[in-house]
This record gives C-alpha cells, structure tokens and sequence, in this order.
C-alpha cells in the first residue's frame, strides 16, 4: 500500500481515498455510499485501484470485491469483511481487526454489516446494498 495514501487519508480526515491511473479522489461520505457510487458510476475507476479506507464492514468488501480493487489498507477490519477479502485476489492490510462495526451511534451493529450477515459472496451482498441505499436516498 502507497503510504501517501494512508497519510492523505488520516491528514484530511478522509473516510476513503482511492488512487488509480494516477488520479487520487477523496471521499468524506458516510457508510458504503461513496464505495457504491463509484461502482454504479465509474466502474473503470475502481479496478485495479489502491484504497485507503477508515472502517472496512463487509458491505464495503464486498463492493471492492464486485470492483476489481488491486488493494486496501483500512484502520479498521470486521471479522466478516476480512473473510470475505481473504477469500479474494486483493492485497489487505489493516490497523485492527474488529469482531463487527459499530452504527454511528454505537447502539447497534452496522445496517449495511448486519444486512449482508449470512450471505456469502460479495454478489450475494450487491442487491442487499443497492436496496439499502435506494431506502436511504428516498
């Protein structure tokens, strides 16, 4: 991992930062939506890119997956999200495995983690997620 990018991530207080063909993009959205909306809206830009993220659930695995993404680096791991990477071509490392990701608040488990909770492959994850985020733009 490209320790620019782990750098550019915690010195802007990103929540991800991705890089590929030498163009690096910033992201401060919440949860799985910037993720989503680069998958739904430019594909080609995930594939084969480096992220840097602050907190990998396994919604957001499976979408890197479902992209083509070369490699991550996250400060925070769920256990379901590193099985489902490990299972995976692309290169992990993280600060902190975790055994689930915390709501906002931290009075629940993630929505979008515990959606994805018994499926088993990240293509199995996509329509959960793509229905999460129509409810939540609506």
């Amino acid at each position: 991992m490209k320790n620019d990018l782990i750098q550019r991530l915690h010195e802007g207080n990103y929540s991800l930062v991705v890089a590929n063909r030498n163009e690096i993009r910033t992201f401060s959205g919440r949860g799985v939506a910037d993720l989503y909306n680069l998958l739904t809206n430019d594909p080609l830009f995930l594939k084969g890119a480096s992220v840097a993220d602050k907190v990998v659930g396994k919604g957001a695995a499976a979408l890197m997956i479902l992209g083509g993404v070369a490699e991550l680096y996250t400060d925070i791991i769920s256990d379901s999200a590193w099985e489902l990477l490990h299972a995976s071509a692309m290169k992990v490392s993280f600060g902190q495995q975790v055994p689930q990701i915390w709501n906002r608040t931290h009075t629940d488990r993630c929505p979008v983690e515990k959606l994805c909770e018994g499926v088993r492959t990240a293509e199995e994850c996509l329509p959960l997620i793509d229905n999460f985020i129509k409810k939540t733009r609506s």
